[in-house]
């Protein structure tokens, strides 16, 4: 590690001391080097100009870091499953939030996770190949799906920022925004996330314009890195740069507290470390830090349960954790086209990923500092939950400022015009045939519909007098929406209105078409009803 953009000294060094320069970051003066020789490191802390020079592993570097393998494409089983608003979108008032802003296609959130299955139906519309790579063994890979995912959680995590609202699996809090996979995990079934490869992950979401990253990991080997140690302070000292770098390129930088149930102000003892060898127990104290948790600039993450409180495995601390979300049974999309139930500060914390991008929508011209705050005050207040919570229901050890809130991002004091739910599903109307229909799932509508209920329809269809049209609420009451109206005219696209004041809103709504005569044919193309 040298000073920015002088690292022409230590690269001569390198070669001159049995190493190899594996890849560089120059503007933030750090190399990356290989060498097998025993001495490397301390004859390289000797060199003029260079600062600091630490192993990033305990381990050998894999041999596929000389010519990593482009994984595989998931194999797609699309799934049945529609939408509907689940308990932790609707915990953060995420439903709420799309009725008024789904979010800036202009706002990009860089997933820096185990990679993301950009061919996932839920995720394909967001993705964003042109600003998406590989990290892995700490050099920028850029060929046609490095970015994929080695594993599920990246795909998971994805899935909770910004999976489309497509009325197909799960709605993400920011469902209008795009999403990016930087491949930072290495090494099929272990995912390491070592140091090189963090440091490559932050300073591409700068040099590529990502509003919000999202990190739902901890730099390894090291669960904290401890700065009296010559190897873990190189380490501590180089993720910290490239941590500054992305924030001074004007990205919002998120991650997950940790699942360790462990007082990140209180560092006593790390029994897990290095997690690539041989753990040893090892006294540490405050200075230790969690990577990149507990970097200067990072919205650190714990999890909730349902009910508000503290979920039993997430980290906390006095001024460590900036604000919460819900971490338990998160529903999200993994590879293939499936869909899972994860837990963990990992899922808490794409919760506020999706909220910050929600909030870069509604203020495009904010800073990373101004979207702190504003996560900050909007946040909801928890109070204190067990005895080891300190603080003020304002701002305690566990929660931080609070609860995310995702309506109040993109609250601008006008009311929403009305909830809309929406099925884009193409449906083949046969000719002269049994009806079809299109279902509709509505949800988190309070009471009943209302008497002015909208109902739009777009069928194409050739001869639009041939057809049948109703509305069937949940209970199976029938509204008549056009029976053979305009003659030989070509399709039906409007908008009717429906006295539907004496139904549950919530429930299973069905568009039911008929083609009641020969020759002509047609296909629904969509369908939404707004209350």
């Amino acid at each position: 590690m040298t000073a920015p953009n002088d690292t022409a000294g230590a690269k001569t060094a390198i070669a001159s001391n049995a190493g190899t320069v594996f890849s560089s970051y120059d503007a933030i003066g750090v190399v990356v080097a290989h060498s097998t020789a025993t001495d490397f490191a301390s004859k390289m802390r000797t060199v003029a100009g260079v600062q600091k020079v630490g192993a990033t592993r305990t381990s050998d570097v894999p041999a596929e870091a000389a010519n990593p393998a482009v994984p595989a494409p998931a194999t797609q089983t699309p799934q049945s499953m529609t939408e509907s608003v689940q308990a932790d979108m609707a915990q953060i008032g995420a439903d709420k939030a799309w009725a008024v802003n789904q979010g800036s296609a202009n706002v990009t959130v860089g997933i820096l996770d185990t990679g993301v299955d950009d061919l996932h139906e839920d995720l394909k519309a967001n993705f964003d190949a042109s600003k998406s790579a590989s990290c892995a063994y700490g050099k920028l890979d850029t060929r046609a799906g490095a970015w994929r995912d080695i594993d599920q959680h990246g795909t998971h995590v994805a899935g909770t920022v910004a999976a489309a609202k497509n009325n197909k699996g799960v709605v993400g809090v920011a469902p209008g925004v795009k999403i990016a996979a930087v491949r930072v995990a290495e090494q099929p079934g272990k995912s390491f996330f070592f140091a090189e490869n963090t440091i490559c992950a932050f300073v591409f979401a700068g040099d590529h314009g990502f509003a919000v990253t999202n990190n739902s990991y901890y730099t390894d080997p090291w669960l904290f890195a401890c700065p009296d140690n010559a190897d873990q302070d190189a380490i501590l000292e180089g993720v910290k740069r490239a941590v500054a770098y992305a924030e001074g390129k004007g990205v919002l930088n998120v991650a997950a507290a940790g699942n360790e149930n462990y007082n990140l102000a209180n560092k006593t003892r790390d029994t897990t470390s290095p997690n690539d060898s041989t753990p040893v127990q090892r006294n540490i104290t405050n200075s230790c830090l969690s990577l990149p948790t507990e970097m200067p600039g990072i919205v650190t993450v714990s999890a909730i349960t349902s009910a508000n409180r503290k979920s039993s495995y997430s980290n906390f601390g006095t001024g460590k954790i900036s604000v919460a979300a819900p971490g338990d049974a998160v529903w999200s999309t993994i590879p293939g086209g499936k869909f899972a139930s994860f837990q963990g500060t990992s899922m808490a914390s794409p919760h506020v990923t999706g909220v910050a991008a929600l909030l870069k929508s509604t203020h495009p011209t904010a800073t990373p500092a101004q979207l702190r705050q504003l996560l900050a005050t909007q946040a909801d207040d928890l109070s204190c939950t067990d005895t080891r919570c300190s603080g003020t229901t304002a701002a305690n050890n566990f929660f931080g400022e609070g609860r995310v809130d995702a309506f109040a991002a993109v609250d601008t004091g006008t009311p929403p015009a009305g909830k809309t739910f929406e099925n884009t599903a193409d449906v083949n109307i046969p000719d002269n045939a049994p009806a079809v229909t299109s279902d509709i799932t509505v949800s988190g509508v309070t009471g009943n519909a209302p008497a002015t209920l909208k109902v739009g329809v777009d069928i194409v269809h050739t001869y639009r007098g041939d057809l049948v049209v109703d509305l069937i609420a949940p209970d199976g009451s029938v509204y008549s929406l056009s029976n053979g109206a305009g003659g030989s005219a070509d399709n039906i696209q409007e908008t009717f209105t429906v006295n539907a004041s004496s139904e549950v809103a919530n429930g299973v709504w069905k568009l039911r078409v008929r083609d009641k005569a020969a020759q002509d044919t047609g296909y629904i193309n969509s369908w939404k009803l707004t209350f």
